[in-house]
């Protein structure tokens, strides 16, 4: 199998070169199930498990491979058997804060190129789930493009499209029929030999239909969305990374029902250009949009510049960063405290043996 289409450079070739000369191989992630994986590689399609030295030094699971990772790998003849010794630096990577209470990092799928947010063009379509989309996006290293789907269900794509123009200035909008088969060349376009696409975004929205046609046949299973809210199973129940019929690569992905940010403030304010610029132009720098006088996010609001709504996404999103901060700042205390704790009992047992 030709590794280049499949995205391997020289900055990994040269990352790869002290294992090669070890006699190890390379592979790339496809799939993940229960710790394990398949991959390709010049020999095709491996099966393979993590070694024991891997899994020892992982001290996260964002350390554990996930989809779209390059990983060096060694094949045992006699065992008929693929061992992953090392994962290759990641030129990118999408991640999300873990579902629930715990304050740790998902990585979603790595080394991607284009992220097309998927959203439908029914009761789907939901400007402050693409902000959101599109904070993570911008954090991962990768292009955003936003895909509208189901065109042929909604009566207003124009204004649809203006408003998602309005939220993400400069990112590609493609709107199409996936059913229909329509606007599809439009998306081809982004795809190329070497490159890799991830498609994100609410079950239901046709990741898999548009996946299937971009393959050229049913490789993903696809079920019909419920009647009256437009949501969609999890058909597709786990990551999985396609090689396409004219080369690139592109990796579907479940529906995501909560989407929790894992991201800085540079990501935020790369989705939110707008009320930034607007922010630079108020009296004090320290304004809170409120009721500070000379304000120029709240006076383009009162002028209809600026939407109301998004102004109040910009503050919950920067509240909902600011709380994730604050945990993670709390988090490496107690994990500082702990291990200097350990380190004290260590040195008190080292001198009452001393003694």
């Amino acid at each position: 199998m030709n590794l280049e289409l499949l995205g391997w450079n020289s900055a990994l070739a040269s990352s790869f070169e002290p294992y090669a000369q070890d006699g190890y191989s390379v592979g790339r992630i496809t799939l993940e199930y229960r710790g394990e994986y398949t991959l390709y590689s010049e020999l095709g399609y491996l099966c393979a498990k993590i070694s024991g030295k891997l899994r020892h030094q992982i001290t996260n699971g964002g350390d554990f491979p996930v989809i779209g990772d390059w990983v060096v790998i060694k094949t045992r003849q006699n065992e008929q058997s693929t061992i992953i010794y090392d994962i290759l630096p990641r030129k990118s990577k999408f991640s999300r804060k873990t579902v629930g209470g715990k304050t740790s990092e998902q990585i979603v799928a790595a080394n991607i190129d284009t992220v097309f947010l998927v959203s439908g063009l029914d009761n789907d379509f939901n400007l402050r789930r693409i902000e959101r989309y599109l904070i993570l996006t911008w954090e991962s290293g990768a292009n955003p493009v936003i895909v509208l789907n189901k065109a042929d269900t909604c009566a207003f794509v124009e204004q649809c499209v203006a408003e998602v123009a309005a939220i993400a200035p400069g990112v590609p909008i493609i709107v199409l029929s996936a059913v229909l088969h329509q606007g599809l060349d439009r998306l081809t376009n982004h795809i190329q030999p070497g490159k890799t696409v991830a498609m994100l975004g609410s079950s239901g929205v046709g990741k898999s239909t548009i996946a299937n046609l971009l393959m050229g046949e049913e490789r993903q299973k696809v079920q019909a969305v419920r009647q009256g809210d437009d949501r969609g199973k999890h058909t597709t129940t786990h990551r999985e990374l396609f090689v396409l019929p004219g080369g690139g690569v592109i990796i579907d992905t479940p529906g995501m029902r909560e989407i929790q940010l894992w991201a800085t403030e540079s990501s935020v304010e790369q989705t939110f250009t707008d009320i930034e610029m607007l922010a630079k132009q108020c009296r004090f720098r320290d304004c809170q949009h409120s009721h500070e006088p000379d304000c120029a996010v709240q006076n383009a609001i009162e002028q209809g510049i600026l939407d109301e709504q998004r102004f109040f996404s910009y503050q919950k999103l920067h509240k909902e960063l600011d709380y994730l901060n604050q945990k993670q700042k709390q988090l490496k205390q107690l994990n500082s405290k702990s291990r200097w704790k350990k380190i004290t009992k260590q040195i008190r047992q080292h001198y009452k043996r001393l003694d």
